[in-house]
């Protein structure tokens, strides 16, 4: 399907504020996530639409200056070895009129903010931007620090669970935000965090030849992928990365698809697209086009009736009990996800400079 669905699918559920919804008809995702944000950002200029992008990025700057007094004193508090409470880290989702949704939802995750800053630092490169503007650069400098005042406090993962772990993908997510800062704003100490963060990875991270999911956890998570692609913490042939990904493909891909990790239960652990697509990302600029289309095909396959794609599928190893619990408590999956909508953006962008392996059809 070309991929001017998925871009119609974006820019339709685009709030008026520049948010983007996480799946605007299910009932748990109205709210807009930084993470899945940045990367719904991030495909939006991968395929020309830098305005669209350009209006989530100036919502998330207002979003964040809204609370900027509360940052300071969070910071000032840090150094002085004050942690906050559970409710007051920022959140990692706001309503999409920039709203701090104080509902009790598991909030404090770190890695969308550095997801942002990354996001912007892509957007400033590919849609050829000035400088950035007041606002714009008054409010990463102050997502800058803070994320230096608490990479290293333990917090919720990307998947909302595990709260009182360090987690490895989050550290490469910080670790690639404070990097897109220094390049963009000269940021000096942001630079230093970035590989004060880099070389804890490397000490406290790594089990037996490969990356973990935390510290002192020696699982894999597909989220792994995230420290080579695209944040770079390392390359996607570095050998500890391709020791990774073959524990995740050995471990993590059921039926063609990606599971987020071994013992997920969320609607039974199925596939998800959105990590299917990114596992595809992976091969793409490893330069594994075979298996990069493989990852495209599947997730292909996943559109229902309307070109919608879902957050994930069950696969014969769901749990059929979990898949009932959460289908009973919340109603069917989430369709349409922004956030798989984008990777698939990116995969088939990423696939388009490679060439068709032998025996494939062009698509």
């Amino acid at each position: 399907m070309s991929r001017d669905v998925d871009v119609g699918v974006i820019l339709a559920h685009q709030a008026a504020s520049g948010a983007y919804p996480a799946s605007p008809s299910f009932s748990q995702y109205p709210h807009a996530w930084l993470r899945d944000g940045s990367f719904v950002a991030y495909a939006m200029d991968r395929a020309g639409e830098h305005a669209s992008a350009a209006r989530f990025h100036a919502w998330v700057a207002r979003t964040v200056l809204a609370f900027e007094r509360e940052v300071e004193d969070l910071v000032a508090g840090a150094a002085s070895g004050i942690v906050p409470d559970e409710f007051g880290f920022l959140p990692a989702r706001y309503g999409v009129d920039g709203s701090w949704r104080q509902d009790g939802w598991p909030n404090f995750q770190l890695d969308g903010y550095g997801h942002w800053l990354w996001s912007l630092g892509e957007h400033v490169r590919l849609a050829r931007t000035p400088p950035l503007g007041r606002d714009l650069g008054r409010a990463a400098d102050l997502v800058g620090r803070y994320l230096g005042a608490f990479w290293h406090e333990p917090c919720y993962d990307a998947w909302e669970e595990f709260r009182s772990q360090l987690h490895t993908a989050t550290l490469a997510s910080v670790h690639g935000g404070l990097r897109a800062l220094a390049e963009m704003r000269g940021d000096d100490a942001a630079a230093r965090t970035g590989r004060d963060i880099a070389g804890f990875v490397h000490d406290e991270c790594v089990s037996e030849g490969r990356f973990v999911k935390h510290v002192r956890n020696p699982a894999v998570d597909a989220s792994l992928l995230w420290l080579s692609t695209p944040f770079g913490l390392v390359s996607e042939r570095d050998p500890l990365m391709r020791a990774t990904v073959a524990e995740i493909e050995r471990v993590l891909v059921v039926d063609g698809g990606l599971m987020r990790y071994a013992a997920d239960t969320f609607y039974g652990g199925g596939a998800w697209v959105l990590l299917t697509a990114w596992l595809g990302w992976y091969h793409a600029r490893s330069g594994d086009a075979a298996r990069a289309r493989a990852c495209l095909d599947w997730v292909e396959a996943q559109r229902d009736a309307a070109g919608s794609l879902p957050e994930q599928v069950p696969t014969s190893r769901s749990h059929a009990r979990f898949l009932r619990h959460w289908t009973e408590r919340w109603g069917a999956v989430a369709t349409p996800l922004l956030w798989s909508h984008a990777m698939t953006i990116v995969l088939r962008l990423e696939l388009e400079g490679l060439p068709v392996p032998t025996g494939a059809a062009a698509r």
